[in-house]
């Protein structure tokens, strides 16, 4: 919805190169999208735009679903729209306990806003309220801590990792210790497993997942963005994802129609080159639809996993061989790290439409 952000986030540049409010995406270019099974709102920082009730009013004709991504800042702007559409989803980002969380969103007191909004949201009796975290060297310790917060008030628990693209405006994220990021997500993965939620236990699986993308490896599931999935930023231009060094624009919603974006030579181009992308993203916005689509590879893990957690056996993130290799010496950090997005030299772009 915009590229303005109040948060300084140490992992994201978005705010050094913010939208305009007057060239954002508007509620005319909105009633263009196709008909969609799932939304996901997101910014810079969403609840900076002063008409986003009017946005998702109109969306809510599009999705039967929607969740806003937020830095949950804006508690009042956010609850008015909540009290409007109790059925929406809220994320409110949080990078680990108080300080960790305020040093890396470089938010005063972000921490606390992030909470009161989450808890004044679950007074309200709203369902689809939780947490989404980052996860990288300096708050891999806080990310069990954090879930079991987040368990303890019954709220959804949403996990990342650092990633490099247009849309970060960063080429030079990195884990620098793999085994002890790795380590804290093991944690995590048996925590989800032991519990008797079916949701947490596919869960589990999207954590395994981050395991081996942290270590530099190629995605457990295909990526088919841009087939069946899509992103569009504040200028109306539609790419297959936010992941992408560059942006890789299949068209703009200002301009054309949907039919004829969708369907142009500019995007059939574009769907080639999602079919050679070496990226090995693994975000919920690629992964979530993937796991769909893909269930039957995804169901033999849950279940034996499941299985093994009720006979008291442990998920161990060495079940990835990659893992094996680089704590038998086979592997160097040296080549993983050559085989990760992070480029220190890289010039990345701003995002920014070519005639803005």
């Amino acid at each position: 919805m915009t590229y303005r952000c109040n948060a300084r986030c140490t992992m994201c540049n978005r705010y050094k190169a913010p939208s305009k409010a007057e060239e954002e995406i508007s509620i005319e270019t909105i009633k263009k999208l196709p008909r969609m099974y799932f939304t996901n709102i997101t910014g810079g920082e969403p609840f900076i735009r002063t008409d986003l009730k009017e946005l998702v009013r109109e969306l809510y004709r599009k999705s039967d679903r929607i969740v806003i991504s937020t830095n949950g800042f804006f508690t009042d702007r956010i609850i008015d729209l909540c009290k409007e559409f109790p059925q929406i989803g809220i994320r409110i980002s949080i990078e680990g306990l108080e300080r960790t969380n305020n040093e890396i969103r470089g938010l005063d007191n972000g921490y606390q806003r992030g909470y009161t909004t989450l808890r004044k949201l679950r007074e309200m009796g709203m369902k689809d309220v939780g947490f989404g975290m980052t996860v990288q060297d300096r708050n891999a310790s806080d990310l069990v801590p954090l879930y079991e917060i987040s368990n303890e008030l019954g709220m959804e628990f949403a996990t990342a990792s650092l990633h490099n693209s247009f849309y970060f405006v960063e080429t030079k994220n990195i884990i620098k210790d793999r085994p002890v990021v790795a380590k804290n997500f093991e944690n995590l993965v048996n925590r989800l497993l032991a519990s008797n939620s079916p949701k947490k236990w596919f869960r589990a699986y999207f954590n395994h997942g981050l395991i081996n993308y942290i270590y530099a490896q190629k995605r457990l599931l295909p990526c088919d963005m841009s087939f069946d999935t899509f992103f569009i930023d504040p200028y109306g231009d539609v790419m297959p994802c936010n992941g992408t060094k560059d942006k890789e624009v299949m068209g703009n919603l200002t301009r054309q129609t949907w039919e004829e974006l969708w369907n142009s030579p500019q995007a059939d181009e574009i769907r080639k080159k999602v079919r050679c992308c070496n990226r090995n993203c693994w975000m919920i916005g690629s992964v979530s639809p993937a796991m769909h689509k893909y269930i039957l590879r995804v169901i033999p893990w849950v279940i034996s996993h499941k299985a093994k957690s009720l006979l008291g056996m442990k998920y161990s993130m060495y079940e990835l061989d990659i893992c094996r290799k680089y704590r038998d010496g086979k592997v160097s950090k040296e080549e993983l790290d050559k085989c990760s997005t992070c480029d220190i030299n890289a010039v990345v772009s701003d995002g920014l439409s070519q005639d803005t």
